[in-house]
């Protein structure tokens, strides 16, 4: 199997290429500076992509039989207007000139597995949410909806998934990474009370369901990527704690994360969703890190 990955040396898309890899296919890679991503991992065959500027190259889907899309501007800086601009269009203008050179082809793939995030949803406390809920109203719900409309252009040229990711937990990046020194320290604890869910995804299980999401036919749609059991902030502190034989007592207080972050991503990150993976499971994906725990000492063992 030949797969493009846009993103691919990002986490995510920089495991995924590895595993595909390890299991004999090939990976083409866009970036946006392919020679960089060439010194990083020169099996992979890299082509040049500005996303919100032009369309990837034609000849980078030269027999591809399935197409990864997780390009996106990082969500987790401080937010101004035009930090807010570059989160929107590089996925909703990159998703659209993604879809469109596909539908240019004259050989097409046969799938596309676009990343989405569950902040589609937006502040739902603890309500329990399944693919079927519908968006919030925050920015962070809106950049998303306006991301699966743009992967939505696909319907009719190819089979579709998109990915509502969660937060993926990995000690080389993301919230498990920032987490790691002040727990390590032992001035680790709860965020803003702690109250919030947190649905979380070990990152096996991430490239886990994209590889299931692209390998299989039957599988269309939107899916979840959360594991079966989210936790609150504080239950999450309390793993993490327990996992590195510290202490998890000392709270960050709200006002804090909103000097840190600034008061709109703050609001956001001191938001919930307790999201559940329900089309992922009545599908049959079997999930390698259920429970948070133990996937916490697996990802630190």
């Amino acid at each position: 199997m030949r797969v493009l990955i846009t993103g691919a040396s990002g986490l995510i898309g920089s495991t995924l290429a590895d595993r595909l890899l390890a299991r004999g296919d090939e990976v083409v890679g866009l970036s946006r500076s392919p020679e960089k991503a060439r010194a990083n991992n020169p099996t992979v065959r890299w082509f040049a992509w500005e996303p919100t500027l032009e369309r990837p190259p034609e000849e980078a889907f030269e027999a591809v039989d399935g197409v990864v899309h997780l390009v996106g501007e990082p969500i987790n800086q401080r937010w101004n207007p035009e930090v807010k601009r570059r989160i929107l269009e590089s996925r909703r203008v990159g998703t659209h000139n993604l879809v469109q050179a596909i539908g240019a082809l004259q050989h097409k793939p046969g799938v596309l597995v676009s990343q989405s995030a569950i902040g589609y949803y937006g502040d739902r406390g603890d309500s329990i949410i399944d693919e079927s809920a519908g968006p919030g109203s925050d920015f962070a719900a809106e950049v998303v909806v306006e991301w699966e409309k743009a992967a939505h252009e696909a319907e009719g040229i190819l089979r579709l998934v998109v990915v509502r990711t969660g937060l993926v937990l990995d000690p080389r990046d993301g919230l498990l990474k920032q987490l790691l020194l002040p727990f390590k320290l032992g001035v680790g604890g709860p965020i803003a009370g702690g109250n919030q869910y947190m649905s979380w995804i070990h990152i096996d299980d991430e490239v886990g369901l994209l590889l299931w999401a692209l390998g299989n036919e039957r599988v269309s749609g939107t899916l979840n990527a959360t594991a079966p059991n989210p936790a609150t902030n504080k239950e999450l502190s309390k793993a993490l704690g327990r996992v590195l034989h510290r202490p998890a007592i000392t709270p960050v207080p709200g006002f804090a994360l909103s000097l840190v972050l600034g008061s709109e991503l703050a609001e956001t990150v001191k938001g919930g969703q307790r999201v559940l993976p329900r089309r992922a499971l009545d599908q049959g994906y079997s999930f390698e890190q259920p429970e948070l725990e133990p996937a916490l000492r697996d990802l630190l063992s």
